[in-house]
């Protein structure tokens, strides 16, 4: 989705979606460090429809906060589709929200591998159906970005938001 100039910020169109569905979003961040949930709560009234914002930077903090197994994390490295899965599944399910998104990426300057060079970065977005239907999903979508450590966590979180608006949109 391209945002132009005089398009209300990604945060806000967020906000407007979960507020008018009365849905509730939880967010898992590690390489963004928070900056998802500071988008989120920059706009007044984030209360209503923001549960949490958990920051697990470790493979320590991924399993005894939320969880991601050690087998998951051996296997696929904490910068990877399966690990950004379990944290949006995992977000969502213990705040009990609609909604849960996380994100997972080498921001640089080190860090990065051939297979996962600086720039990498996933987002997952999970989403809640009614117990016993069967319906509840997670997609995890894997991107490149360039620039700077600031700059890819930036755009990574607001690539986030745009994943996440995308897939509450496409409820309707």
């Amino acid at each position: 989705m391209r945002e132009f100039a005089d398009d209300p910020p990604v945060e806000e169109r967020v906000g407007d979606l979960l507020g008018e569905r009365a849905e509730t979003v939880a967010v898992a961040e590690t390489a963004t460090g928070g900056l998802v949930g500071a988008l989120l709560t920059s706009v007044p009234g984030a209360s209503d429809y923001l549960d949490r914002v958990v920051v697990p930077y470790d493979y320590d903090a991924l399993r005894t906060v939320l969880a991601v197994p050690r087998e998951t994390l051996d296997e696929h490295g904490a910068v990877s589709e399966p690990v950004t899965r379990d944290l949006a599944r995992a977000a969502r399910d213990t705040a009990d929200a609609t909604w849960g998104v996380a994100t997972a990426g080498v921001a640089g300057p080190g860090g990065g591998t051939e297979e996962k060079p600086v720039g990498t970065g996933f987002v997952g977005v999970a989403h809640a159906a009614p117990w016993e239907s069967g319906d509840s999903t997670a997609s995890v979508s894997r991107y490149a970005f360039d620039g700077d450590r600031g700059a890819v966590r930036e755009r990574l979180a607001r690539r986030a938001l745009r994943d996440l608006e995308t897939a509450v949109s496409s409820r309707d």
